[in-house]
Protein backbone atom coordinates (compact mmCIF):
# COMPACT_ATOMS: atom_id res chain seq x y z
CA UNK A 1 0.00 0.00 0.00
CA UNK A 2 1.11 3.58 -1.11
CA UNK A 3 2.18 5.86 1.81
CA UNK A 4 2.08 8.89 -0.17
CA UNK A 5 0.25 11.49 1.32
CA UNK A 6 -2.80 12.96 -0.64
CA UNK A 7 -2.81 16.55 -0.39
CA UNK A 8 -6.57 17.55 -0.13
CA UNK A 9 -8.02 19.23 -3.23
CA UNK A 10 -8.61 22.61 -1.48
CA UNK A 11 -5.01 22.70 -0.29
CA UNK A 12 -3.49 22.24 -3.31
CA UNK A 13 -6.03 24.56 -4.77
CA UNK A 14 -4.86 27.53 -2.93
CA UNK A 15 -0.68 26.30 -3.36
CA UNK A 16 -0.76 26.32 -7.54
CA UNK A 17 -2.66 29.89 -7.70
CA UNK A 18 -1.62 32.00 -5.07
CA UNK A 19 -0.71 34.87 -7.26
CA UNK A 20 -3.82 34.54 -8.94
CA UNK A 21 -5.56 34.68 -5.20
CA UNK A 22 -3.62 37.71 -4.51
CA UNK A 23 -4.51 39.78 -7.72
CA UNK A 24 -7.64 41.90 -7.30
CA UNK A 25 -10.87 41.37 -8.54
CA UNK A 26 -12.53 43.95 -8.25
CA UNK A 27 -12.01 48.03 -8.78
CA UNK A 28 -12.00 49.06 -5.45
CA UNK A 29 -8.91 46.39 -4.70
CA UNK A 30 -6.62 47.72 -6.86
CA UNK A 31 -4.63 50.19 -5.35
CA UNK A 32 -3.19 53.09 -7.04
CA UNK A 33 -2.55 54.33 -10.54
CA UNK A 34 -5.40 56.75 -9.94
CA UNK A 35 -5.44 58.64 -13.15
CA UNK A 36 -5.75 55.67 -14.81
CA UNK A 37 -8.39 54.01 -13.14
CA UNK A 38 -10.58 57.35 -13.80
CA UNK A 39 -9.68 57.59 -17.36
CA UNK A 40 -10.70 53.70 -17.92
CA UNK A 41 -13.81 54.03 -15.86
CA UNK A 42 -15.12 57.20 -18.52
CA UNK A 43 -14.42 54.97 -21.04
CA UNK A 44 -16.24 51.93 -19.99
CA UNK A 45 -18.88 53.84 -18.68
CA UNK A 46 -19.53 56.09 -22.45
CA UNK A 47 -19.19 52.44 -23.99
CA UNK A 48 -21.25 50.64 -21.87
CA UNK A 49 -24.04 53.36 -22.54
CA UNK A 50 -23.54 52.74 -25.88
CA UNK A 51 -23.41 49.48 -26.01
CA UNK A 52 -20.75 49.07 -27.49
CA UNK A 53 -17.08 47.71 -26.83
CA UNK A 54 -14.39 49.24 -25.65
CA UNK A 55 -12.07 51.30 -27.69
CA UNK A 56 -8.46 49.25 -28.21
CA UNK A 57 -6.44 49.89 -25.51
CA UNK A 58 -2.13 49.59 -24.36
CA UNK A 59 -0.86 49.56 -20.99
CA UNK A 60 3.10 50.11 -20.82
CA UNK A 61 5.68 50.36 -17.89
CA UNK A 62 7.58 48.14 -16.14
CA UNK A 63 6.97 44.71 -14.98
CA UNK A 64 5.08 43.93 -12.14
CA UNK A 65 3.27 47.29 -11.96
CA UNK A 66 -0.32 45.78 -12.95
CA UNK A 67 -1.08 45.84 -16.22
CA UNK A 68 -2.57 41.99 -16.65
CA UNK A 69 -4.53 43.24 -13.57
CA UNK A 70 -5.94 45.47 -15.02
CA UNK A 71 -6.57 43.96 -18.00
CA UNK A 72 -8.71 41.11 -16.09
CA UNK A 73 -10.51 43.73 -14.19
CA UNK A 74 -11.57 45.83 -17.45
CA UNK A 75 -13.27 41.91 -18.24
CA UNK A 76 -15.31 41.87 -15.13
CA UNK A 77 -16.33 45.31 -15.31
CA UNK A 78 -17.35 44.84 -19.10
CA UNK A 79 -18.39 41.06 -18.40
CA UNK A 80 -16.59 39.69 -21.43
CA UNK A 81 -14.71 37.01 -21.87
CA UNK A 82 -11.18 37.51 -22.44
CA UNK A 83 -9.40 35.20 -24.76
CA UNK A 84 -5.22 35.66 -22.95
CA UNK A 85 -1.84 35.00 -25.43
CA UNK A 86 1.89 36.99 -25.44
CA UNK A 87 3.62 38.18 -28.80
CA UNK A 88 5.74 35.42 -29.15
CA UNK A 89 3.02 33.08 -28.65
CA UNK A 90 1.64 33.87 -32.18
CA UNK A 91 4.20 32.55 -34.20
CA UNK A 92 2.22 32.87 -37.80
CA UNK A 93 -0.59 34.89 -39.21
CA UNK A 94 -3.17 31.31 -39.11
CA UNK A 95 -2.53 31.95 -35.27
CA UNK A 96 -3.80 35.36 -35.32
CA UNK A 97 -6.71 34.45 -37.59
CA UNK A 98 -7.21 31.27 -34.69
CA UNK A 99 -7.92 33.25 -32.41
CA UNK A 100 -9.23 36.17 -33.97
CA UNK A 101 -12.11 34.18 -36.00
CA UNK A 102 -13.04 32.14 -32.41
CA UNK A 103 -13.90 35.46 -29.91
CA UNK A 104 -17.30 36.13 -30.02
CA UNK A 105 -18.96 39.36 -29.66
CA UNK A 106 -17.85 41.88 -27.02
CA UNK A 107 -14.67 39.29 -25.71
CA UNK A 108 -11.59 40.72 -24.95
CA UNK A 109 -8.35 39.94 -26.47
CA UNK A 110 -5.51 40.14 -23.94
CA UNK A 111 -2.15 40.17 -25.89
CA UNK A 112 1.29 40.38 -23.51
CA UNK A 113 4.55 41.65 -24.16
CA UNK A 114 2.41 42.77 -28.00
CA UNK A 115 6.43 44.34 -28.73
CA UNK A 116 7.52 40.94 -29.55
CA UNK A 117 4.60 40.31 -32.43
CA UNK A 118 6.44 39.72 -35.70
CA UNK A 119 6.04 42.26 -38.14
CA UNK A 120 4.14 40.50 -40.64
CA UNK A 121 1.05 39.65 -38.19
CA UNK A 122 1.28 43.22 -36.92
CA UNK A 123 0.51 43.99 -40.21
CA UNK A 124 -2.31 41.79 -40.40
CA UNK A 125 -3.67 43.00 -36.97
CA UNK A 126 -4.57 46.53 -38.31
CA UNK A 127 -7.79 45.47 -40.63
CA UNK A 128 -8.48 43.55 -37.44
CA UNK A 129 -8.52 46.59 -35.20
CA UNK A 130 -9.54 49.46 -37.27
CA UNK A 131 -12.21 48.00 -39.62
CA UNK A 132 -13.06 44.43 -38.33
CA UNK A 133 -11.73 42.70 -40.78
CA UNK A 134 -9.33 40.23 -41.28
CA UNK A 135 -7.18 39.79 -44.91
CA UNK A 136 -5.48 36.29 -45.60
CA UNK A 137 -3.74 35.60 -48.62
CA UNK A 138 -4.29 32.14 -49.28
CA UNK A 139 -1.85 29.94 -51.98
CA UNK A 140 1.46 31.30 -53.51
CA UNK A 141 2.58 33.22 -56.97
CA UNK A 142 -0.17 33.46 -59.45
CA UNK A 143 -3.21 31.63 -58.32
CA UNK A 144 -2.96 33.25 -54.41
CA UNK A 145 -6.28 34.87 -53.74
CA UNK A 146 -6.94 37.21 -50.92
CA UNK A 147 -9.71 36.60 -48.74
CA UNK A 148 -11.34 38.70 -45.97
CA UNK A 149 -13.24 37.84 -43.07
CA UNK A 150 -15.48 39.81 -40.97
CA UNK A 151 -14.87 39.86 -37.20
CA UNK A 152 -16.86 39.90 -34.53
CA UNK A 153 -16.77 43.46 -32.42
CA UNK A 154 -14.14 43.17 -29.98
CA UNK A 155 -11.88 44.82 -27.86
CA UNK A 156 -7.72 44.20 -28.20
CA UNK A 157 -5.79 45.12 -24.43
CA UNK A 158 -2.11 45.11 -25.10
CA UNK A 159 0.43 44.47 -22.81
CA UNK A 160 4.59 45.49 -23.17
CA UNK A 161 7.21 46.58 -21.09
CA UNK A 162 8.88 47.93 -23.90
CA UNK A 163 6.96 50.66 -25.70
CA UNK A 164 9.56 52.14 -27.92
CA UNK A 165 9.74 48.81 -30.07
CA UNK A 166 5.90 48.81 -31.28
CA UNK A 167 5.50 50.53 -34.82
CA UNK A 168 3.86 53.80 -34.93
CA UNK A 169 1.02 52.67 -36.80
CA UNK A 170 0.02 49.69 -34.42
CA UNK A 171 -0.13 52.05 -31.75
CA UNK A 172 -1.70 54.59 -33.53
CA UNK A 173 -4.56 52.05 -33.62
CA UNK A 174 -5.09 51.81 -29.89
CA UNK A 175 -7.84 54.33 -29.46
CA UNK A 176 -9.24 53.87 -26.34
CA UNK A 177 -6.29 55.22 -25.22
CA UNK A 178 -2.70 54.71 -24.53
CA UNK A 179 -1.52 54.38 -20.65
CA UNK A 180 1.79 54.28 -19.01
CA UNK A 181 1.94 52.93 -15.21
CA UNK A 182 3.71 54.23 -13.05
CA UNK A 183 5.55 53.09 -9.64
CA UNK A 184 3.90 52.91 -6.61
CA UNK A 185 4.77 55.16 -3.54
CA UNK A 186 5.58 53.73 0.21
CA UNK A 187 2.24 54.16 1.40
CA UNK A 188 0.41 52.62 -1.93
CA UNK A 189 2.67 49.46 -1.50
CA UNK A 190 2.12 49.57 2.58
CA UNK A 191 -1.65 49.06 1.10
CA UNK A 192 -1.50 46.47 -0.89
CA UNK A 193 0.77 44.55 1.60
CA UNK A 194 -2.21 44.92 4.18
CA UNK A 195 -4.37 43.39 1.75
CA UNK A 196 -1.97 40.52 0.70
CA UNK A 197 -1.43 39.75 4.18
CA UNK A 198 -5.12 39.21 5.33
CA UNK A 199 -5.46 37.15 2.31
CA UNK A 200 -2.72 34.75 3.23
CA UNK A 201 -3.90 35.19 6.50
CA UNK A 202 -0.71 36.04 8.34
CA UNK A 203 -0.67 38.35 11.25
CA UNK A 204 1.88 41.26 10.43
CA UNK A 205 2.58 43.96 12.56
CA UNK A 206 2.59 47.82 10.80
CA UNK A 207 6.24 48.67 11.06
CA UNK A 208 7.46 45.11 9.42
CA UNK A 209 4.72 46.28 6.44
CA UNK A 210 6.96 49.41 6.54
CA UNK A 211 9.92 47.54 5.83
CA UNK A 212 8.83 45.44 3.14
CA UNK A 213 8.06 48.50 1.45
CA UNK A 214 10.83 50.22 1.82
CA UNK A 215 12.71 47.30 0.24
CA UNK A 216 10.52 46.50 -2.53
CA UNK A 217 11.33 48.61 -5.78
CA UNK A 218 7.89 50.44 -5.70
CA UNK A 219 6.48 47.74 -7.47
CA UNK A 220 3.61 45.79 -6.13
CA UNK A 221 4.94 42.08 -7.67
CA UNK A 222 8.24 42.48 -5.76
CA UNK A 223 6.25 43.07 -2.22
CA UNK A 224 4.45 40.30 -2.58
CA UNK A 225 7.30 37.89 -3.01
CA UNK A 226 8.90 39.54 -0.20
CA UNK A 227 6.45 39.01 1.67
CA UNK A 228 5.42 35.48 0.79
CA UNK A 229 9.59 34.87 1.84
CA UNK A 230 9.17 36.70 4.91
CA UNK A 231 6.08 34.60 5.76
CA UNK A 232 7.80 31.44 5.04
CA UNK A 233 10.84 31.84 7.25
CA UNK A 234 8.36 33.41 10.09
CA UNK A 235 6.94 30.10 9.94
CA UNK A 236 9.66 27.53 9.92
CA UNK A 237 11.57 29.48 12.75
CA UNK A 238 8.15 30.36 14.71
CA UNK A 239 8.23 33.96 15.29
CA UNK A 240 6.07 36.62 14.53
CA UNK A 241 6.47 38.64 11.39
CA UNK A 242 7.57 41.60 12.97
CA UNK A 243 9.96 44.17 11.85
CA UNK A 244 13.26 42.00 13.17
CA UNK A 245 11.88 38.79 11.30
CA UNK A 246 11.21 40.72 8.22
CA UNK A 247 15.28 41.91 8.73
CA UNK A 248 16.66 38.60 9.13
CA UNK A 249 14.55 37.52 6.21
CA UNK A 250 15.04 39.66 3.39
CA UNK A 251 19.41 39.72 5.03
CA UNK A 252 18.73 35.92 3.66
CA UNK A 253 17.68 36.86 0.29
CA UNK A 254 20.70 39.23 -0.21
CA UNK A 255 17.78 42.26 -0.11
CA UNK A 256 19.38 45.48 1.89
CA UNK A 257 17.70 48.08 3.09
CA UNK A 258 17.10 50.39 0.01
CA UNK A 259 15.81 47.25 -2.28
CA UNK A 260 19.22 46.11 -3.92
CA UNK A 261 20.22 43.07 -4.10
CA UNK A 262 23.53 40.99 -4.52
CA UNK A 263 23.65 42.00 -8.29
CA UNK A 264 22.91 45.40 -7.83
CA UNK A 265 25.52 45.84 -5.18
CA UNK A 266 28.21 43.89 -7.46
CA UNK A 267 27.53 46.90 -9.81
CA UNK A 268 28.19 49.53 -7.86
CA UNK A 269 31.33 47.38 -5.99
CA UNK A 270 32.50 46.77 -9.56
CA UNK A 271 32.12 50.45 -11.44
CA UNK A 272 33.96 51.62 -7.41
CA UNK A 273 36.53 49.55 -7.30
CA UNK A 274 37.85 48.75 -10.68
CA UNK A 275 37.03 51.29 -12.64
CA UNK A 276 37.08 54.28 -10.17
CA UNK A 277 33.66 54.74 -10.57
CA UNK A 278 33.12 55.16 -14.15
CA UNK A 279 32.43 56.11 -16.71
CA UNK A 280 32.26 52.55 -18.41
CA UNK A 281 30.74 51.21 -20.90
CA UNK A 282 28.11 48.57 -20.67
CA UNK A 283 29.59 45.99 -22.67
CA UNK A 284 33.35 46.31 -20.46
CA UNK A 285 30.93 46.70 -17.23
CA UNK A 286 29.11 42.86 -18.50
CA UNK A 287 32.81 41.58 -19.20
CA UNK A 288 33.96 42.41 -15.70
CA UNK A 289 30.64 40.82 -14.58
CA UNK A 290 30.70 38.03 -16.39
CA UNK A 291 26.99 38.77 -17.20
CA UNK A 292 24.70 39.13 -20.05
CA UNK A 293 24.83 43.17 -20.87
CA UNK A 294 20.92 42.58 -21.69
CA UNK A 295 20.27 41.47 -17.68
CA UNK A 296 22.47 44.61 -16.51
CA UNK A 297 20.54 47.01 -18.75
CA UNK A 298 16.86 45.78 -18.53
CA UNK A 299 17.16 44.10 -15.18
CA UNK A 300 19.45 45.88 -12.89
CA UNK A 301 20.36 49.47 -14.21
CA UNK A 302 16.68 51.00 -13.97
CA UNK A 303 16.07 50.90 -10.47
CA UNK A 304 20.04 52.10 -9.84
CA UNK A 305 19.23 54.78 -11.80
CA UNK A 306 15.70 55.39 -10.51
CA UNK A 307 17.04 55.65 -6.84
CA UNK A 308 19.94 57.84 -8.02
CA UNK A 309 22.61 55.35 -7.74
CA UNK A 310 23.90 55.28 -11.25
CA UNK A 311 23.74 57.75 -14.28
CA UNK A 312 23.68 57.17 -17.71
CA UNK A 313 26.57 59.29 -19.55
CA UNK A 314 27.56 58.99 -23.43
CA UNK A 315 30.75 57.99 -22.55
CA UNK A 316 28.84 55.09 -20.15
CA UNK A 317 28.00 53.85 -16.64
CA UNK A 318 29.05 56.17 -13.91
CA UNK A 319 28.37 56.06 -9.93
CA UNK A 320 27.04 58.99 -8.05
CA UNK A 321 27.28 60.34 -4.55
CA UNK A 322 24.41 58.47 -3.35
CA UNK A 323 25.67 55.08 -5.00
CA UNK A 324 29.32 56.05 -3.40
CA UNK A 325 27.44 56.23 0.09
CA UNK A 326 25.29 53.54 0.14
CA UNK A 327 28.36 51.46 -0.81
CA UNK A 328 30.79 52.74 2.17
CA UNK A 329 33.05 54.41 0.03
CA UNK A 330 34.29 58.27 -0.06
CA UNK A 331 33.21 59.58 -3.17
CA UNK A 332 36.71 61.15 -3.63
CA UNK A 333 38.02 58.99 -6.26
CA UNK A 334 41.76 59.01 -8.12
CA UNK A 335 41.98 59.81 -11.17
CA UNK A 336 43.14 56.43 -13.12
CA UNK A 337 45.69 58.03 -15.26
CA UNK A 338 47.46 59.61 -11.61
CA UNK A 339 47.69 56.03 -10.34
CA UNK A 340 50.21 56.26 -13.26
CA UNK A 341 52.46 58.86 -12.69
Amino acid sequence: MSSKKIEPLEAVSDIKFLDQTLRPSRWNEYIGQKNIKENLRILLSAAKERSHPPEHILFYGPPGLGKTTLAHLIAKETGSQMKITSGPAIERVGDLASIITNLSPGDILFIDEIHRLNKTIEEVLYPAMESGTLDIIIGKGPSARTLQLDLPPFTLIAATTKIALISSPLRSRFSGGIFRLDFYTEGEIGEILSRSSKILEVPINKDAIEEISKRSRFTPRTANYLLKRSRDFAQVHKRKLDKKTVEEALTLLGIDKEGLSHSDRQILETLIHKFAGGPVGLNTLAAALSEEEATIEEFNEPYLIQIGFLERTPRGRTVTRLGYKHSGVNAKKTNPQEKLL
